[in-house]
């Protein structure tokens, strides 16, 4: 099973269904081996159930590929460093991470809950940082030791952490969070071979079937087949990428960068500005600058 990733150790989370479940299935076709990690949760990330992650793994040995299964909590400390040993443990290395794991808990910003915000914030954000800390910590050493490394993380962030989402707000300061962290990751981690990327896939999941799109799947083309992503995050995690820092689109056979902020037109007056004479200079400034994209789902 040769291909672009061949022989590249490989950790998916969330990779049991969906998103993951492709990226899982892609990276095995292209000859990596791959840690499937999964809770195996619901959208709202209640319950929980070991077999689908195994039927991922059945899938990736009946192609003829390698593939173990794991559960861990990827937002739990320990178990996130468990899980990085694990592929450590059982190739012998680890080159690729792909952070993917997550749930929903939508709802209006004014109705929203404590523990509905700490729930998203929870997974999206610090189960994105805490596996990726244990995995530099591995390309540390071995950079440290001489060896050269070709490590790779992909991050996921979403439309809605570039862009809002209307009835989504934990979501999208979580995803945001996830586009800024990779900015930095790619920034600090590039001196140990490190390369970070993020993709804002639009697709059909378990997350969003029955809530932007259909459930029912069309015949033919398929543009919002999860699978369709994949290729983008095989390539990000094969020694073949040669960018980092940067967060890409990925919509059926459509791709694009994604800017973050940047600085607008700046109006100086040389001084400290008076109070008066601000919304004048806040005027200019958005004037001759671009316009932002609207939020989603704003009217």
């Amino acid at each position: 099973m040769a291909g672009i990733t061949d022989g590249r150790v490989v950790v998916i989370t969330g990779a049991a269904r969906g998103l993951g479940r492709a990226h899982a299935l892609e990276f095995a076709a292209e000859g990596a081996r791959v840690l499937v990690n999964d809770l195996g949760v619901e959208r709202d990330g209640s319950g929980g159930a070991s077999e689908p992650a195994q039927e991922v793994v059945a899938e990736i040995r009946a192609m003829g590929g390698e593939a173990e299964a794991n559960a861990a909590d990827v937002a739990d400390w320990d178990q996130a460093e468990a899980m990085i040993a694990q592929a450590v443990d059982t190739w012998g290395r680890l080159d690729t991470l792909v952070c993917n794991a997550g749930f929903l808990r939508d709802r209006m910003l004014a109705n929203m809950s404590e523990s509905e915000w700490d729930a998203i914030m929870r997974v999206h954000l610090k189960g994105h940082f805490a596996p990726a800390r244990h995995a530099v910590a591995h390309w540390r050493d071995r950079s440290k030791a001489g060896e050269l490394v070709q490590g790779r993380v992909i991050n996921t962030s979403s439309g809605a952490g570039l862009l809002g989402s209307i009835g989504q707000g934990n979501y999208a300061a979580a995803k945001a969070g996830v586009a800024a962290l990779t900015i930095q990751q790619a920034a600090e981690w590039g001196r140990y071979g490190v390369m970070v990327n993020a993709i804002a896939p639009d697709a059909r999941t378990r997350m969003t079937a029955g809530i932007m799109y259909t459930e029912d799947v069309p015949e033919g083309w398929d543009e919002k087949d999860p699978a369709n992503a994949s290729p983008l995050v095989v390539w990000l995690g094969s020694d073949a990428c040669d960018v980092t820092g940067r967060v890409f689109e990925i919509a059926g056979g459509a791709l694009n960068v994604c800017d973050g902020w940047q600085h607008g037109h700046v109006v100086d007056v040389g001084r400290k500005f008076a109070a008066a004479e601000v919304g004048e200079a806040v005027r200019a400034s958005i004037a001759a600058s671009p316009e932002p994209a609207p939020v989603y789902g704003a009217s």
